[in-house]
């Protein structure tokens, strides 16, 4: 039987199948089943920093100006009030969490400054989590916001979190950055202790009829594995922080490139939405059984063989790549 074990966030985990913050861990009961299934760790459902806000003088100001500007204003801003669990319950699903399964249970917290987030920071962690995962979701809207000032933000975020917290830290993130391997090599040297790549941002549709802005929901498909493992196999050797592939992790492919392209773990949250939980089961037996097969003994011999430190042709991760796939397409005419 081959050796599956993996190491993230200073954890030693049985396998690197980790289950990605979604609406199935909300639920204790589903947590059990996770672990049951073979999961290696669990990353809560995030708690958001309008949560942790809502009753602030300066977000019910923020509120009522967005009003008065924008008549519609209020109707796309959620309930937060009632959205999910409130962050005294949230705290509280840790502890029942922690509880109730062996395996290690990541707090998530959503936003994007450090108002708020590192009382909840320390909060997490006195609950009994494992980790805390930074899950940065911020779109700058602002055409005066410069890309050095968005990233600043990010940098102090972390490093703001990290002297709070004795906990690791995992960061979440988009990949709309000017150069992203500046970027990670900034977080990286802010303290945290690992990449999640990426953050999938939701795009709103538009209802012609109605003229309405509608919110869109869409799982995750494997292609869109393909951006995670370009940048993992970029960053892995360059930075010390842990990295983690989400987004397109749906078989056993998926798992095995993402762990050659240099990933210690990889998350699910599509597919188990879509196939339900036990499907891990189906996933690990698939690994294990391909490992044998090509006569791998562990993921750390196969950790990294794809990366770009370790490929016979680096280019391919660079612009001769492109030129190359251009020249490699060969246009029929339709018959």
């Amino acid at each position: 039987m081959p050796d599956l074990t993996t190491t993230y966030l200073g954890l030693t985990l049985r396998n690197p199948l980790v289950v990605s913050s979604c609406p199935l861990c909300e639920s204790v009961e589903n947590i059990r089943r996770m672990e049951e299934a073979g999961a290696a760790a669990v990353v809560l459902h995030s708690l958001f920093e309008e949560q942790i806000n809502i009753e602030s003088e300066l977000l019910d100001r923020y509120l009522s100006h967005g009003a008065e500007c924008y008549a519609e204003a209020l109707r796309y801003f959620p309930d937060m009030t009632s959205y999910k669990l409130g962050p005294e319950e949230y705290l509280e699903h840790i502890r029942r969490a922690k509880a109730a399964v062996s395996i290690p249970i990541i707090g998530s917290l959503n936003g994007v400054t450090p108002s708020g987030w590192i009382r909840y920071a320390k909060a997490i962690e006195e609950a009994g989590a494992d980790a805390l995962e930074l899950n940065i979701y911020y779109i700058p809207t602002d055409p005066n916001l410069t890309s050095v000032e968005v990233e600043r933000r990010y940098v102090e975020l972390v490093r703001a979190v990290k002297a709070s917290v004795t906990i690791p830290v995992a960061v979440k993130l988009g990949h709309f950055f000017t150069a992203f391997a500046n970027v990670a090599r900034q977080l990286d040297e802010a303290g945290a202790n690992a990449l999640v790549l990426f953050n999938r941002f939701y795009q709103p549709d538009f209802d012609v009829e109605r003229l309405e802005i509608v919110p869109t929901l869409t799982l995750s498909r494997s292609y869109e594995l393909l951006l995670r493992l370009h940048w993992v196999a970029i960053l892995y050797g360059r930075i010390r922080a842990d990295l983690a592939v989400t987004g397109g992790v749906h078989t056993v492919y998926d798992v095995l490139k993402a762990i050659m392209a240099g990933a210690n773990v990889a998350m699910m949250a599509s597919a188990l939405l879509k196939y339900g939980i036990g499907y891990m089961r189906t996933v690990l037996a698939d690994l294990a059984q391909w490992m044998e097969e090509h006569e791998y003994e562990s993921l750390r011999q196969m950790r990294g063989s794809l990366s770009q430190q370790r490929v016979a042709e680096p280019a391919a991760f660079e612009r001769a790549n492109y030129l190359r796939v251009l020249s490699s397409y060969a246009w029929r005419l339709p018959e």
